[in-house]
């Protein structure tokens, strides 16, 4: 789904989301059978859902029956919480463990890596909404084999996206 990103956030494309939708229903299926489960990740190593992620999950996920939001963090921890309007409602943490070792058959990491590379676009925070870059400006972006983005790994090498900024900024101040 294409969205704008930057290292601690994310904008998705209304257009994406809706265009999602409607495929879905088209193919016969119901929100409640595609739209209950939120997994995203945050950096470093706090798997503890912020702020922006609790408003997130009441506006977006707030009116069904029940939900899921799962967060990953780039460090390996995580963390899963059920919420359900059903009865008196409530909210329960759920147990998660990840066990990278073992295959399953939905995974292809080369599709992941092409979509991942189609839609997901670095926004420098310090750019405004009209300066952010589009897929013409990132095509020049790192990728997996120069220190970018890989599925199987995160990020690695450099581990960052450069910004024009950062180099203006080293280039100026000198302490």
């Amino acid at each position: 789904m294409a969205q704008l990103c930057t290292y601690v956030s994310v904008r998705f494309d209304d257009g994406a989301v809706a265009d999602f939708f409607d495929a879905q229903v088209d193919q016969g299926r119901k929100p409640a059978q595609f739209a209950r489960i939120w997994v995203h990740t945050h950096p470093g190593n706090s798997a503890q859902p912020s702020g922006t992620d609790e408003e997130t999950f009441a506006r977006c996920f707030g009116s069904s029956d029940w939900a899921l939001m799962f967060i990953l963090a780039r460090g390996g921890n995580a963390y899963a919480r059920l919420r359900f309007s059903a009865g008196p409602g409530g909210e329960i943490p759920v147990p998660v463990r990840i066990d990278y070792s073992r295959p399953f058959p939905a995974s292809d990491c080369a599709a992941w890596e092409a979509e991942y590379a189609r839609c997901v676009m670095p926004e420098d925070p310090w750019w405004s909404v009209e300066d952010s870059p589009t897929a013409e400006a990132t095509s020049e972006m790192p990728g997996p084999s120069d220190g970018g983005f890989d599925m199987r790994r995160g990020f690695h090498d450099s581990g960052t996206i450069p910004a024009p900024w950062e180099d203006e900024f080293d280039a100026e101040v000198r302490f």
